[in-house]
């Protein structure tokens, strides 16, 4: 068995590179574990793109042009109990914090199997769009997630290794998805 090629900040944009979903992009050849987000990159992302809803990234292979990793990103803003804003320094009147959201993030099964910290990688774009939006455009404290626990267990231990918290503020155990944070400053 060949040993799987890690992914990380500093070697990703060697094998890889992002570009924003454009009508062109052939979509096709993704396939991931989740058929929800096979069907949503097919069929929603690009309407949810121009309805200016959803912003989705691709990460492709370098070498073959096929798509790695997608995610859709969106504005988001976060309830945090008084606990959870003392813990980021938010000494603020206002429970609701600004925020960008992963709204979907999925790997190719394939690319899974050859690399390993691929959906790490997609985490660490999302936190540098974040920080350049909160640089140039619009605050933004948090990236956010709603961990997908229906379709994937292993799913919050994945943010949690990427340094999220979850928002007890929102967290309730009968939800298919659980409300996590991450402080895009720590």
């Amino acid at each position: 068995m060949n040993e799987q090629m890690i992914i990380t900040p500093g070697n990703g944009l060697t094998a890889f590179y992002t570009k924003k979903l454009t009508e062109t992009d052939q979509l096709s050849n993704f396939h991931c574990s989740v058929n929800e987000y096979n069907e949503y990159l097919m069929k929603d992302a690009l309407r949810s793109q121009r309805d200016h809803v959803a912003f989705t990234w691709l990460l492709l292979d370098r070498d073959t042009n096929e798509i790695v990793s997608y995610m859709s990103l969106i504005t988001d803003a976060i309830k945090l109990s008084i606990t959870e804003k003392s813990l980021h320094s938010l000494d603020y009147p206002f429970k609701t914090i600004p925020s960008i959201k992963i709204a979907k993030l999925s790997v190719d099964k394939s690319y899974q199997e050859k690399y390993k910290g691929i959906g790490s990688f997609m985490v660490h774009m999302a936190k540098s769009f974040a920080i350049i939006c909160d640089e140039q455009y619009i605050a933004a404290r948090f990236l956010t997630v709603d961990a997908d626990i229906e379709h994937n267990a292993d799913v919050l231990g994945f943010y949690q290794k990427n340094g999220f918290l979850v928002n007890e503020e929102l967290y309730n155990k009968n939800r298919k998805t659980i409300s996590m944070r991450r402080d895009i400053y720590c």
